[in-house]
């Protein structure tokens, strides 16, 4: 029942399978205590390799964790595996859905970061000293009109943990948290990527996602998280704000282009 390409002991009990799992992930905190509770009286368990993508620049794998519980009920985790830290050591997600999984795997750089051009609209290619130019027409362009496919999904505990990894000091505060514990389904949009050079000579990457929440009462709030690593060690960050416009600022203003 173990995965064939684990290097580890094939014969490893299902508590240290655990231990090994939840102790090298980077997020294993941002599962939620209910699941960690209930894997604690996992009896048995077996992976699977469920994706995996290799390129020049990156590896990334995703493996499906399932657990039988003392109650006889089945639990999946699931793991992403990639290399697109800051020295490229292989580093560990894992995730209570795959549908947080792959957008964990979507977020992921897909291309060399160095040496990108753009071309302005009278033809001239851009250098360096447009990044700011060009960062700040991106962080301008409105979002494609999408439908809102609304998934009931544990969304009120989704918010919780959106809310509960913001580090900024003007994060959404207790009236919004007291909203969104009457969420009942949601849906995922990437707002804007990109990796631009900052502060320090080395590139850091922009991220933002618009989570969408529809209430028990029939309306919808919106929490807008931006993903950065525009910090003085390079480390990953998130800020999560009440207003696009708002998270759109903060960005330009962490961006500090050369």
């Amino acid at each position: 029942m173990n995965d064939p390409q684990d290097p580890h002991d094939p014969y490893e009990t299902t508590e240290t399978h655990l231990e090994r799992l939840l102790g090298r992930a980077l997020n294993s905190f941002d599962l939620p205590d209910s699941i960690v509770e209930r894997l604690g009286t996992a009896l048995a368990h077996s992976s699977a390799l469920h994706s995996s993508h290799h390129s020049a620049s990156l590896h990334r794998t995703t493996h499906r964790h399932t657990y039988l519980l003392a109650d006889g009920s089945a639990l999946s985790l699931w793991e992403l595996a990639h290399n697109a830290g800051r020295d490229g050591t292989e580093q560990f997600e894992l995730y209570a859905e795959e549908s947080e999984a792959r957008l964990a795997a979507s977020r992921l750089p897909t291309g060399p970061l160095h040496g990108w051009t753009a071309e302005r609209s009278d033809g001239r290619v851009l250098d360096e000293d447009d990044d700011l130019e060009l960062l700040s027409a991106l962080l301008a362009r409105p979002i494609p009109a999408q439908p809102r496919m609304y998934v009931p999904d544990n969304s009120a505990d989704h918010a919780r943990r959106v809310l509960r990894r913001a580090e900024n000091a003007d994060r959404p505060g207790e009236r919004t948290a007291r909203r969104l514990r009457l969420a009942f389904a949601h849906h995922i949009t990437q707002a804007f990527g990109r990796h631009c050079p900052v502060e320090g000579g080395r590139d850091a990457g922009f991220t933002l996602y618009e989570h969408q929440f529809l209430l028990l009462d029939g309306s919808e709030v919106s929490l807008w998280e931006v993903e950065h690593t525009a910090t003085p060690d390079g480390r990953h960050m998130c800020e999560v704000y009440e207003d696009e416009h708002t998270a759109r600022g903060a960005m330009e203003s962490r961006s500090r282009v050369r």
